[in-house]
C-alpha cells in the first residue's frame, strides 16, 4: 500500500500521455497537482515550502522565456546577415551526404551539449539545422527525434549539466564532484549508443510515423455555412468558403 501513491502520480503522467488524455504539457501540470495533493493527505507541506516552490517554477520559467526572446532575436538577426544561407551551403556541401550531414551535426550537437542546455539548442541551433535536413530530404520528424536523443545528453554534460547541479545539491559532503561526473559518463554512452541506433535503425521512429492517418499538408477542412436568409447549409473545402466570403 506504501506504492501505491507514488506509482498512482507516476500513472498520473505517464499513463495520461500514453493513453492519449492529455498532452505532455498537461501531464506534467497533472503531476504537479497529484504531487501537491499527496503532500497535503501526508501533512508534509507547508505554506513557506509551496511559496518557495512556486518561485522556483516562476524564475525557471522566466529563464526559458528570456531564452526564447534571446534566441528569437539572434534568429533575425543572423538572417538578416544572410548567415543562414552561409550554413545551409556550408553543410549542403559536406561530403557524404545525408550520412556525412547527419554525423557533422550529432557531433556538434554533443559538443554544444557541455556548454548549452537543452533548451538553447532547441531555439538557437535546430532551427538553423531543420531547413538544411529538409533540402536534403530527411525527414523532419525523425530528425527532430534524433536531435531531442542527442540533446538529452546536455543535462548531464560536465560540468553545466542540470542533473549534476541538482545530485550535487542533495548528494552528501563526502561525494566529491569529480565522482558526480565521472558517474555520469555511463548514461552519456547510453545516450549515445541511443543515437547511434536511430540512425542505424530509423524505423525505431518512422515505424510510427508511417502510421499516421494524414499528412498536415494533405489535410483538407470542410466546413458547414449557415445562409442568413434560410436554414439550409452549404458544405465545402477552405477555396469554396473563400470564394463564398469574398462574394459577400
Amino acid at each position: 500500500f506504501v506504492l501505491i501513491p507514488p506509482l498512482g502520480l507516476i500513472f498520473l503522467v505517464l499513463g495520461t500521455i500514453f493513453i492519449g488524455v492529455a498532452t505532455p504539457t498537461e501531464g506534467g501540470a497533472m503531476g504537479a497537482v497529484g504531487a501537491i495533493l499527496m503532500a497535503l493527505s501526508r501533512k508534509r507541506i507547508s505554506l513557506p515550502l509551496l511559496t518557495q516552490a512556486m518561485e522556483s517554477t516562476t524564475k525557471l520559467s522566466c529563464f526559458v522565456v528570456f531564452i526564447l526572446i534571446g534566441s528569437t532575436v539572434f534568429g533575425l538577426t543572423f538572417r538578416g546577415v544572410n548567415g543562414d544561407l552561409w550554413v545551409e551551403h556550408l553543410l549542403t556541401s559536406m561530403p557524404g551526404g545525408q550520412t556525412g550531414f547527419l554525423i557533422a551535426v550529432n557531433i556538434l550537437v554533443f559538443l554544444l551539449a557541455f556548454f548549452l542546455d537543452f533548451f538553447e539548442l532547441a531555439f538557437i541551433i535546430v532551427p538553423l539545422l531543420a531547413p538544411v535536413a529538409d533540402k536534403l530530404g530527411i525527414d523532419l520528424v525523425w530528425f527532430g527525434v534524433l536531435l531531442a536523443v542527442n540533446m538529452q545528453t546536455s543535462f548531464m554534460h560536465p560540468p553545466f549539466g542540470f542533473a549534476l547541479f541538482f545530485l550535487r545539491s542533495v548528494a552528501p559532503p563526502k561525494v566529491k564532484t569529480t565522482e558526480i561526473y565521472w558517474g555520469a559518463v555511463p548514461f552519456v554512452v547510453i545516450q549515445v549508443i541511443m543515437v547511434a541506433l536511430i540512425i542505424l535503425f530509423p524505423n525505431i521512429v518512422s515505424h510510427d510515423v508511417a502510421k499516421a492517418p494524414a499528412k498536415p499538408e494533405e489535410l483538407q477542412l470542410d466546413f458547414q455555412l449557415q445562409h442568413q436568409g434560410g436554414g439550409g447549409t452549404d458544405s465545402g473545402g477552405a477555396p469554396d468558403l473563400l470564394k463564398q466570403l469574398q462574394g459577400q
